[in-house]
């Protein structure tokens, strides 16, 4: 009977589990677009759509599609949080693994630098985020997700089209390097390659003599 007991206890366990991952798991197919989200560089003109990791500011601001709401009572009834993200493009997601898009949120690498948490209110919201220097270059969209109180994606909204093609915007990454060290390297470049024109023109010059003399 205690081994009977021990099956159940263990069964039910393993139902509980595999319940708990089902509930846990969110597709993005499954989640309906309800925000109007829009983003631009802080104070570019004219607007060039490339921004300087470590330096730009990206003003996003965030709200709930009025035509919607009217349209559905109750709409946000669930909405707890909104969860600003930046995502990759499908251009800087080509035979890129590490970035690759997953219908099932918990595996998808899209949107995987957090930008900020807001609480929600139908009236919107804004930020200003300044582009973190580990930001790695490449073309990019803002991704909006409502989470309910358990901090599930219930919804979204994303500055782009559904194909991810429109309003795009492409981040420089950060040399790593003082301005004084990229004028050093282009300075001991060109030596190097005068350097190596004076040995070649010199090596010419000593060659024709030799083949004078004979």
């Amino acid at each position: 009977m205690a081994t009977v007991g021990k099956s159940i206890v263990a069964g039910a366990l393993v139902l509980f589990a595999l319940l708990s991952f089902v509930e846990s798991t969110v597709l993005f197919s499954s989640l309906q677009r309800t925000l109007v989200v829009d983003a631009e560089i802080q104070n570019q003109v004219p607007m060039m759509g490339i921004a300087k990791a470590g330096e730009d500011h990206l003003v996003i601001s965030w709200a709930l599609n009025s035509t919607l709401q009217e349209g559905l009572p109750g709409l946000d009834a669930t909405y707890e949080t909104v969860q600003l993200k930046l995502c990759y493009a499908p251009v800087s997601q080509v035979e890129r693994g590490w970035r690759k898009k997953n219908d099932d949120l918990h595996k998808d690498k899209t949107c995987t630098k957090g930008i900020a948490k807001q609480k929600y209110t139908s009236a919107g919201n804004s930020t200003n985020w300044r582009i973190t220097k580990d930001v790695p270059g490449a073309v990019y969209f803002v991704r909006a997700y409502l989470l309910n109180s358990n901090g599930t994606q219930v919804a979204y909204g994303q500055t782009t089209n559904a194909a991810r093609t429109t309003n795009l915007f492409t981040v420089v990454p950060i040399s790593g390097r003082h301005a004084s060290i990229d004028v050093a390297a282009a300075i001991f470049s060109a030596f190097s390659i005068g350097s190596l024109v004076f040995f070649l023109a010199l090596e010419n010059m000593r060659s024709k003599r030799s083949n004078g003399s004979k």
